[in-house]
């Protein structure tokens, strides 16, 4: 098992009345599975994946990571704990406009010291991988939305994580740009890479092993319809 929730909860604030966003999510993910979110907006979905992300920490539960008891620990082990054990891709791909593709996909290996030749080559070797090994020079404005997002998928992966975190990886992209995307989490997939994705499609959603449904801040592997 390489991720446990136990009723994790999270409450905002609207000045002192607590407004609860996720309540009791209890669920787990073993390694090398696959597994897919889907809910309305508003639902607790990112909100869920910031939590297993170790960006946010839970009101209450408990959130087993990789070995690791996340609640209570400091900002700096989150921190370390995020880079070492986690992969993240977003909807917009969220690149450094000012670095190349290379020194975006290279960027996480930085943060951890590794040499400026190694993290380089490391970097060249991702980006080969997910087809772009003629775009390393390019900067994010000099590349097509679906070349940017498997740029971000490459800095995600760079680093060998655990656990893939994915939030809504296709949102922004063209049927085609998102169905190379997907053929590349597949990939992944395939080589024992973890992978927890946020998404609205029902058709990315049936490429996972599992699917969890999200309302109103409960988690169910039911498929949530509307009243």
């Amino acid at each position: 098992m390489i991720l446990e929730c136990n009723d994790l909860c999270k409450d905002y604030y609207i000045g002192k009345t607590p407004v609860p966003v996720l309540k009791n999510i209890s669920f787990t993910v073993n390694e090398g599975e696959y597994i897919a979110i889907m809910g309305p907006s508003g639902s607790g979905k990112t909100t869920l994946m910031n939590l297993i992300g170790c960006l946010d920490v839970p009101t209450a539960g408990d959130l087993h990571l990789c070995g690791h008891e996340v609640v209570g620990l400091s900002e700096n082990k989150l921190a370390d704990l995020r880079n070492r054990t986690l992969g993240f891709v977003f909807q917009n791909a969220e690149l450094m406009a000012d670095l190349t593709a290379l020194d975006n996909v290279a960027l996480p290996l930085l943060y951890r010291g590794v040499r400026k030749r190694e993290r380089r080559e490391r970097a060249a070797a991702i980006l080969e991988k997910v087809g772009l090994a003629d775009r390393m020079s390019f900067k994010p404005n000099q590349l097509s939305g679906g070349q940017r997002q498997r740029v971000a998928i490459a800095r995600a992966i760079v680093g060998e994580p655990k656990i893939l975190l994915a939030d809504e990886p296709t949102g922004a992209l063209d049927s085609q740009s998102g169905g190379q995307v997907m053929e590349i989490f597949h990939q992944l997939n395939q080589e024992n890479i973890t992978i927890l994705m946020i998404t609205h499609s029902q058709e990315v959603a049936d490429e996972a092993d599992k699917i969890y449904y999200i309302r109103d801040g409960i988690l169910t592997t039911g498929e949530v319809t509307a009243e």
